[in-house]
């Protein structure tokens, strides 16, 4: 059995820049490497903290794997699937949820985060505090053997390992092995008001942004604080826009910007208009792909569906050795 890799995302809409550079080309760099690859729709965890907009998820859950798609995202080497459409996942985190000691849940590290940034009305059922059971059953349930987190995630990830642990430890058998992180380079990428992009602070580009939508955006977007002028010197380093020039521009282009930037030779209206170009550039592809996706959803659908019963299968021999494990092979049915 190779190596495995898992990993999700919730569907709360379309994706913007910082989920497509930040998770999902990650994702696809791996499609050449020797791994078992699966990549889920997180639509229960999106129930966690947004219970009252589930009527959303049918149809963000197709437009987000149509971005997935356009992307560059290969269903038929990688498995891409609905987690609610593995019911193994639920029956996982029920089995799992009998030993977790509740302090557990409470010292995760985005537990008090997110209460604090969400509010208690949207933090305050079972399954806020037991997400992190669930997110651990979804990976554990394919015994994956790296999870692709950037190096803020890796305490995450310590709760599944911990919690892996300590059930090999109450059935006195190895059943699951230790997911380990598998780092990867996630490019910081700031939203148009100088904050982290999120579609929370409304300050985000999204990929099903046109052209015209995305050179307006650009055009507002927040620069180095120091160039109130065009005659005043920047730092690069520091400025949203290079940081999207890091991922739209051709290394040789960005020594000159940075320099010019430096020297300010250049004026911020001038370098927008050159990511603009670049950026425009590398995504009208992409676009394009995603519409020819959207006009033909039943077959995103059938994508999602077949995916979901070849990952069942994995998902269904990983129940049975648990529940073998649990009950010393005793089991009634």
């Amino acid at each position: 059995m190779k190596n495995s890799v898992l990993s999700g995302m919730r569907p709360t809409g379309k994706l913007h820049l910082g989920n497509l550079y930040g998770a999902l080309a990650n994702w696809i760099k791996l499609q050449d490497e020797e791994y078992d690859r699966f990549y889920f729709v997180a639509d229960w965890h999106a129930l966690t903290t947004g219970f009252n907009e589930s009527k959303e998820i049918p149809d963000n859950t197709i437009e987000m794997v149509a971005d997935w798609l356009a992307f560059g995202l290969d269903h038929e080497k990688d498995t891409i699937f609905v987690q609610s459409l593995v019911k193994e996942h639920a029956e996982l985190f029920l089995l799992l949820s009998m030993i977790t000691p509740v302090g557990w849940l409470e010292r995760v590290p985005s537990y008090k985060d997110q209460i604090a940034q969400l509010g208690k009305s949207k933090t305050s059922n079972y399954g806020f505090l037991g997400y992190p059971v669930l997110m651990a059953a979804d990976i554990i349930i394919y015994k994956a053997s790296f999870v692709p987190v950037g190096i803020d995630q890796v305490a995450h990830l310590e709760f599944t390992r911990e919690l892996v642990r300590h059930f090999n430890n109450n059935v006195e058998k190895e059943v699951f092995v230790e997911p380990k992180p598998l780092l990867t380079e996630v490019p910081k990428i700031l939203g148009l008001d100088g904050r982290k992009m999120s579609k929370s602070y409304d300050n985000a580009i999204y990929l099903s942004d046109t052209k015209e939508e995305t050179d307006k955006k650009l055009r507002v977007m927040f620069t180095d604080p120091r160039r109130k002028r065009k005659t005043d010197p920047g730092v690069a380093e520091e400025c949203g826009i290079f940081m999207l020039h890091k991922i739209f521009t051709e290394k040789d282009k960005q020594e000159e910007i940075k320099q010019a930037c430096a020297n300010a030779t250049i004026g911020c209206v001038e370098c927008k208009k050159m990511l603009s170009k670049n950026l425009n550039d590398k995504l009208e592809p992409v676009r394009q792909k995603r519409e020819e996706l959207l006009n033909k959803q039943d077959s995103i659908k059938e994508i999602l569906i077949e995916g979901s019963k070849k990952a069942q299968k994995v998902a269904k021999n990983t129940l049975d050795e648990v529940k073998d494990a649990i009950f010393s092979n005793r089991r009634i049915g």
